[in-house]
């Protein structure tokens, strides 16, 4: 078993690290074209609505309800009632998601002065933020059938994911990155507003994505025409637990709404400060995270169906130990290096020092919850792989209604940074009742061996950061260097605290041998 999570984790991880290099060349790109000014705040604005939504019809809420309702059709070796169940769920869903867009693009302003109030509130006034407003409207009419293709895209990565096939779902994101940074290259620098250019890349994303994994589908057998099957069986069973998981696992999404709609009354370049700083986030997350978690699904579910309890508690544990192991290091290099990695990524163009010293702020925010964000990730599955959304929604409840009361203390205070503070916090919380669920339901505790290798793993952490404060040049200097001079210093930086972790990781005496135990 750990030796087939290993693979079909690094498989994963390998494709996710392509994507998230190319997610960073194209924020770099972005970043130099519109910097962190209005045009900027806007883009990234009408890319996020959609973006949420992704999260509930696709990605989040529905496969986490349709992976281990499919496992348990797929178990069952019916391939006849499992390509129908594939049928209807994406006849009805498709008929859900069409509606949802088309009612998008057509109240595209409705959307925008609902989550830019700001924006909205200086429109109806002739305020300085007016044309944001209008521009976020326009550029929403673009970026909204990002939905439509996104959504099918994410169903046939679930379908391959309970199949094994990880690497294509992995890799189809790369098409993402490569149409925007193809529109912000050759597109946007003819428009006299960059940023439709950019939007145009966008939809044109999704529809590659979209194209891309049907031949997959087909070779798997598994390409079928979709039927209207709302009162279908299996359609029931899904839609029974995706609907409480529209905010159980949406959370942390529907928290950088709020606070994509309070950074509408702050001042221009909040939301781009947070963008930028969520993207650096976002990088570890999705590398190790999510790969992570997007192979226990299906493992989990199988544990479940199979009514193997302990080999679920064990692979619990393997996902929380790889997620420590990993995510460590990597919410403390963001730390520390919040500045340095900022200047390397995005100070050119219209992207300028203030705005790294804006940006980094908000980082070192984020990144404080960056082991809570991954550890949501593996235990929330702990819940799903059992048919179990109702749970997950109950604390994620607490967990927003504990951000916003965060964002409202915070903000006051710290404005932009602290409605970062507030999504890190309101992290801690969600994971925090996640545990205790599990463990109080007799699911998942962690082990005494797992908590003598945290133990260590926090000693070997706090080796690299005080190697890397050591090694650290002063800020000044970074500003005086070149490019390549600051990018061959923060790579050197970034192996000289790899190496310092991995040191004191063998020092301390973690071995293979501990990951594979969990497993």
């Amino acid at each position: 078993m750990s030796k087939r999570l290993l693979r079909s984790g690094l498989i994963v991880s390998t494709m996710t690290l392509v994507s998230r290099v190319l997610g960073l060349v194209r924020d770099v790109v972005v970043a130099n074209l519109m910097g962190a000014g209005a045009a900027a705040d806007v883009f990234f604005f009408a890319n996020k609505i959609p973006n949420f939504l992704r999260r509930l019809f696709a990605e989040g809420a529905f496969s986490q309800a349709f992976v281990p309702v499919l496992t348990e059709y797929h178990a069952a070796g019916d391939m006849d009632r499992t390509r129908q169940l594939i049928a209807r769920a994406s006849g009805t869903l498709g008929v859900i998601v069409t509606v949802v867009t088309l009612l998008g693009i057509l109240g595209s302003g409705v959307v925008t002065a609902l989550f830019g109030a700001g924006w909205f509130i200086d429109w109806l006034n002739d305020g300085p933020a007016a044309p944001k407003f209008e521009l976020a409207s326009l550029l929403l009419k673009i970026t909204f059938p990002y939905l439509w293709f996104i959504t099918f895209v994410a169903l046939s990565g679930a379908i391959l994911n309970t199949l094994g096939k990880f690497a294509v779902s992995s890799f189809t994101p790369v098409f993402l990155n490569v149409a925007i940074i193809g529109c912000a290259w050759f597109l946007a620098p003819q428009l006299s507003q960059p940023e439709i250019g950019l939007a145009i890349g966008v939809f044109l994303g999704g529809l590659v994505q979209f194209l891309f994994q049907i031949p997959f589908l087909y070779k798997e057998g598994m390409l079928v025409k979709p039927k209207w099957g709302w009162r279908d069986p299996g359609v029931v069973k899904i839609r029974t637990l995706m609907i409480p998981a529209l905010f159980g696992v949406s959370v942390s999404q529907i928290n950088l709404l709020l606070d994509t709609f309070i950074a509408s009354f702050l001042a221009t370049g909040s939301i781009s400060w947070l963008y930028y700083s969520d993207r650096l986030l976002e990088f570890p997350l999705g590398l190790f995270g999510i790969a992570i978690a997007t192979v226990i699904l299906p493992a989990l579910s199988r544990k479940h169906v199979d009514q193997s309890p302990e080999q679920f508690a064990q692979t619990m544990d393997w996902g929380v130990r790889m997620v420590l192991l990993l995510g460590l290091p990597a919410m403390l290099g963001l730390m520390v290096l919040a500045k340095p990695m900022l200047m390397v990524l995005f100070m050119r163009g219209e992207f300028t020092p203030t705005d790294v010293e804006q940006a980094s702020m908000s980082l070192l925010a984020y990144a404080s919850g960056l082991l809570n964000f991954m550890l949501i990730k593996v235990l929330a599955p702990g819940y799903y792989a059992r048919q179990d959304t109702k749970t997950p929604v109950k604390y994620g409840i607490i967990a927003m209604t504990t951000n916003m009361v965060f964002n409202a203390i915070f903000a006051y205070f710290y404005g932009y940074v602290g409605l970062a503070m507030a999504t890190a916090l309101s992290a801690l919380v969600n994971a925090g009742l996640l545990y205790r669920g599990l463990h109080i339901g007799g699911v998942y505790k962690i082990s005494k061996s797992t908590l003598a290798f945290v133990g260590r793993l926090i000693v070997a952490g706090v080796v690299m950061v005080v190697t890397l404060l050591q090694a650290l040049p002063a800020m000044s200097q970074w500003l005086e260097w070149s490019l390549l001079h600051r990018a061959a210093w923060l790579a050197g930086l970034i192996g000289i605290g790899a190496g310092a972790y991995l040191f004191a990781v063998f020092v301390l005496g973690i071995r293979p041998r501990h990951l594979r135990a969990a497993a």
